[in-house]
């Protein structure tokens, strides 16, 4: 597994370097040798705000094949973030290894331990918002390839991602769909209408 680790406001020293790359490198058991589109980039920084107790901070972000998993974990030594930013990372690829285990061992594993993900057919009411007067700009453009997935596998990429939403091309309309986590813990996804 290729490790990529980069500072922003701190010096990388080579012992602070190796540290990080092997506390990241651990995760690449869970990983078969031949993969060779498995890398990791961790940047290490120090926040400049003096009112911060916890200013090191260690981010981690994961390429495996199409997916991508981050951890970011701060404290106030960079040693320390460093091994709770490791830990996370690997308790998600844990998780990310055991949810691609069923899906090749098929979705009767997963039901009867009854993990299917819940989704809603329609969004509440309509789902049309009113519109209000905002003064807000974009002030960040991100593009990336959307290949295509079920709903099932958007909510696991948006997990691992630990965001709100997931924008993704849907395996069975070609459609660009949308997952999203509800306030009650459970998901909602949003289609295009035809009509």
């Amino acid at each position: 597994m290729d490790i990529t680790v980069k500072g922003r406001n701190v010096p990388v020293t080579e012992a602070l370097e190796r540290y990080a790359r092997e506390k990241v490198g651990r995760i690449a058991r869970f990983f078969d040798d031949s993969g060779s589109d498995t890398r990791a980039e961790v940047e290490l920084l120090h926040e400049r705000n003096p009112a911060n107790p916890v200013p090191e901070v260690a981010d981690a972000t994961l390429f495996v094949g199409g997916t991508v998993l981050k951890a970011r974990e701060e404290s106030a030594d960079m040693y320390a973030s460093i091994d709770l930013m490791s830990d996370k990372l690997e308790r998600q690829v844990k998780r990310y290894r055991g949810r691609q285990l069923d899906r090749w061992h098929g979705q009767k594993a997963r039901r009867a331990r009854g993990e299917d993900l819940p989704f809603e057919d329609q969004l509440e009411e309509g789902g049309e918002e009113e519109e209000a007067e905002v003064a807000a700009r974009i002030v960040r453009t991100k593009q990336f390839v959307m290949k295509p997935m079920s709903p099932e596998e958007a909510a696991l990429q948006m997990e691992l991602l630990d965001h709100a939403f997931f924008v993704f091309t849907s395996a069975d309309t070609g459609d660009v769909n949308v997952v999203y986590r509800r306030r009650d813990g459970n998901y909602g996804l949003i289609e295009p209408a035809r009509g």
